[in-house]
């Protein structure tokens, strides 16, 4: 679902392109990511947050953001995937400067034991919905004490979230990312279990489809539950961030502290957990 930046037109072709490189381009939008949290922090801190770990980090993209942004910066991220480290390794830390690089630290490990070297974050985040693939209230309180007890003093927990009616549909949602079209996939949902499987397809004006580029298997999660967790998980403070609208009802990229939204066909909103 997420994201609705452009970039110029490149030709791709299924046989050519990185399907890391177009999920980069189609899902992320790491400036606007650490934009949010960076004035988060400061808001509810005062100051600067230094330490962050991004979780289900994949190719790392938002840590790199993060050295990018101040010289004090430190990130560590955290993925079970060796193979997508090792890419991150390649394509996206040699794009940094070698000082930026030495601020980095990829950790082939479990979000559920990060290690003594991913303790004492400002700022732990959890993004593109990859937690979800906790199934069971047990494990997702599990992992959120993990996180909690891994912040330093102050520290937060930033998480986003997509919901709305469409979001428990078995549809497909197609997207123009000037030289390629992104596929969201909802391929199955189960309405008594909550499970779902969901696929990202990329198909190019070649007429050639990269399919199941990605595929995930969570389950869907509610706000109420997600919240519920938090607070059951020791976080002094949960507060979901909601995007703005326009007057035309268009999401203007802001988002804010809210105490009820709005009954969307699709919404994605930010949840803010504090130590």
């Amino acid at each position: 679902m997420p994201k609705t930046t452009r970039r110029k037109r490149t030709r791709y072709t299924a046989a050519t392109a990185d399907r890391h490189v177009l999920y980069g381009l189609a899902v992320q939008d790491v400036e606007s990511e650490i934009d949010f949290i960076d004035e988060t922090y400061r808001e509810l801190r005062g100051k600067r947050a230094k330490r962050l770990r991004e979780d289900f980090c994949g190719t790392a993209n938002t840590a790199c953001e993060w050295v990018r942004r101040r010289t004090g910066n430190l990130a560590f991220g955290v993925d079970l995937c060796a193979d997508t480290l090792a890419w991150a390794e390649t394509h996206n830390l040699t794009r940094l400067t070698p000082a930026q690089r030495r601020r980095v630290a990829l950790l082939n490990r479990d979000v559920r034991d990060p290690g003594p070297k991913a303790q004492r974050m400002d700022a732990v985040l959890a993004m593109n919905f990859s937690y979800w693939i906790f199934n069971t209230r047990d494990t997702m309180r599990g992992y959120f004490e993990t996180v909690r007890r891994s912040l330093a003093p102050g520290g937060i927990f930033f998480l986003d979230f997509y919901g709305g009616s469409d979001a428990h549909k078995e549809m497909r949602e197609k997207r123009d990312c000037g030289g390629f079209t992104y596929v969201w996939d909802q391929a199955r949902y189960d309405p008594i279990s909550g499970a779902m499987t969901c696929h990202i397809h990329f198909h190019f004006p070649d007429g050639s489809k990269m399919k199941r580029a990605f595929t995930y298997h969570w389950r869907l999660w509610t706000l109420p539950e997600i919240r519920e967790l938090l607070r059951e998980a020791g976080f002094s403070r949960v507060t979901v961030y909601w995007e703005e609208a326009d007057d035309d009802g268009e999401g203007t990229g802001e988002f804010h502290p809210a105490d009820e939204g709005e009954a969307d066909y699709a919404f994605i909103c930010y949840v803010v957990a504090e130590r």
